[in-house]
């Protein structure tokens, strides 16, 4: 049937091998690559979210409209964070697939997803700092630094309970753009692939905690009137609903339906002696 309709992808079970593959790879990193490709990721996914901001401050564009445009804009920085090469939080989810199969330990994993968040965060709120910075807010009559503070405003006051499920929604649709991206063989496949699923989380209005990392320091350095407790809650709240959705609802259900017969006899890997 692939062979009559020419597709020329890699079967979803021919993927999940391909992601626990390059968990061990992502697990195996030296610190400091780790650190710096977690900061590129942050960097990557704030201009995403700048472009996004850019377009969401277009007063003329109709609601729904708008919100899809600023999906496929904010797409960008999952692109770079998958062409160009980087290490994204919300992507390393998928590293639970790489654990449960015993090819890395927990503590291994819970280890990178720290060290690529907290460096997230620094490439993020860093690029928020630069924009700020830049009189970039002042674009189209200060519209556009209308919309960023308005944005984080609305992000922080948002019910946790609301934030949660949210940010379980972003991620599945954020592990599902990263799975498919998997499947492709050239640059277009995986472009293509992730415009859509990143599109509809950014339409729907879901919580992405590295994009928030942008958005709410960005409305910090503008001037928004947030309380810093209610910003912690926030991020600790979307970033719980990221794994979650993330790491159960897309990497152990894909690990369960396609590789849960051929889990790894080889014991979890240890970092090269030089």
């Amino acid at each position: 049937m692939a062979e009559i309709f020419g597709f020329d992808c890699y079967s979803p079970r021919e993927i999940a091998e391909r992601v626990e593959t390059v968990g061990v790879t992502k697990a195996s990193l030296p610190f400091t690559s780790t650190v710096a490709l977690g900061v590129l990721a942050g960097g990557f996914i704030g201009l995403g979210a700048m472009f996004a901001t850019l377009v969401l401050s277009d007063s003329g564009l109709d609601f729904a409209v708008a919100r899809v445009l600023a999906g496929v804009v904010f797409s960008l920085g999952l692109i770079l964070v998958v062409i160009a090469g980087a290490e994204l939080f919300t992507g390393n989810n998928l590293l639970v697939m790489t654990c449960v199969a015993g090819r890395i330990t927990a503590g291994r994993l819970l280890a990178n997803l720290a060290i690529v968040y907290v460096a997230n965060f620094i490439g993020a709120a860093g690029l928020a700092g630069i924009v700020a910075l830049s009189g970039h807010a002042r674009l189209g009559g200060g519209s556009v630094g209308d919309m960023a503070v308005a944005l984080a405003t609305a992000k922080v006051a948002l019910p946790l309970g609301e934030a949660f499920f949210r940010g379980v929604l972003c991620n599945v649709l954020v592990c599902l753009a990263v799975w498919l991206a998997m499947a492709g063989r050239s640059v277009t496949d995986k472009i293509l692939a992730i415009i859509f699923p990143v599109s509809a989380f950014v339409a729907a209005g879901f919580e992405h905690c590295v994009g928030n990392m942008y958005f709410i320091p960005l409305g910090f350095f503008l001037g928004a009137d947030m309380d810093l407790g209610a910003v912690v809650y926030h991020f600790i709240v979307v970033t719980l609903g990221n794994f979650a959705g993330g790491s159960v609802l897309v990497g152990l259900v894909y690990h369960t339906i396609y590789r849960r017969d051929q889990i790894s006899s080889v014991p979890p890997s240890t970092p090269k002696k030089p």
